[in-house]
């Protein structure tokens, strides 16, 4: 893919992209200006998310001396309810994460301890793996956090790769200093997303991969999130099950239910 070298600053979300000023027409007149990338990212987020979801994955995390594999069963609603459970390993098999509103809590069922998660520790590790709490617990949606432009495209046999680079709105919950996305506007799915600190530097790239029947649709099946600074590191999700708007109550993403 040829790259517009004037055009460096983008964002990111685990499972997610932004809002698109077409200030496309701005860098290259003409063809390019055939993209909106905003109407291309929320396309994405329409195909990715759904009102509320609910489903199974296998987290694979691959340390630089240690590999640990998680079944996670999780469930969400709109943007701001999440319940994440562990169902294996035996020995974490239990261990839960909730977030309601603006709160977050942990639930150790060994201990049968339920912990705040304070704000400040979005941006940490999720069970010892590449994604944060906020990847995992924040259904951010890339065209309602970034203002973007196309940087770039190239047609391929498997259809045409439109590189959106975004950088956060001003009032964005977002930490990244840009983000760049590829996507594949024939099957409106992203390709890779890259994120880059405030001084450009990549920090982490999540791939998308094994396309295929899931949840009605067809999306990745596979996500790998890969540290820039830690070569050989990764944590794969690969997707068992995924059912799109179930019916959750609200009741569901409670303390109550955090400790079933």
């Amino acid at each position: 893919m040829k790259h517009n070298g004037s055009l460096r600053r983008t964002i990111g979300t685990a499972v997610c992209l932004c809002i698109l000023c077409s200030a496309a027409a701005a860098f290259e007149p003409g063809k390019r200006a055939e993209h909106n990338p905003r109407e291309i990212l929320e396309r994405v987020d329409k195909m990715m998310h759904g009102d509320s979801s609910s489903g199974i994955l296998v987290m694979t995390v691959q340390a630089e001396h240690w590999t640990r594999t998680l079944e996670v069963q999780f469930s969400t609603k709109g943007d701001d309810r999440f319940l994440v459970r562990i169902l294996s390993p035996k020995k974490e098999k239990g261990t839960a994460t909730l977030r309601s509103g603006s709160d977050i809590w942990n639930y150790l069922p060994k201990t049968n301890r339920v912990i705040k998660v304070p704000s400040v520790s979005l941006a940490s590790s999720w069970m010892g793996s590449h994604f944060t709490y906020d990847d995992m617990l924040k259904d951010r949606r890339l065209a309602d956090d970034f203002l973007s432009a196309v940087t770039n495209e190239e047609a391929t046999e498997s259809g045409l790769l439109v590189e959106i680079t975004g950088t956060p709105k001003p009032d964005a919950p977002v930490v990244w200093g840009s983000i760049r996305v590829v996507v594949n506007t024939d099957l409106d799915l992203p390709r890779w997303i890259r994120y880059y600190d405030e001084n450009g530097g990549l920090v982490r790239t999540l791939e998308f991969s094994d396309i295929g029947p899931l949840g009605g649709r067809r999306l990745p099946r596979r996500q790998r999130m890969t540290p820039a600074e830690k070569p050989g590191e990764f944590t794969d999700v690969v997707y068992r099950d995924l059912v799109f708007n179930p019916d959750l109550d609200d009741a569901f993403f409670s303390l109550r239910a955090l400790q079933r």
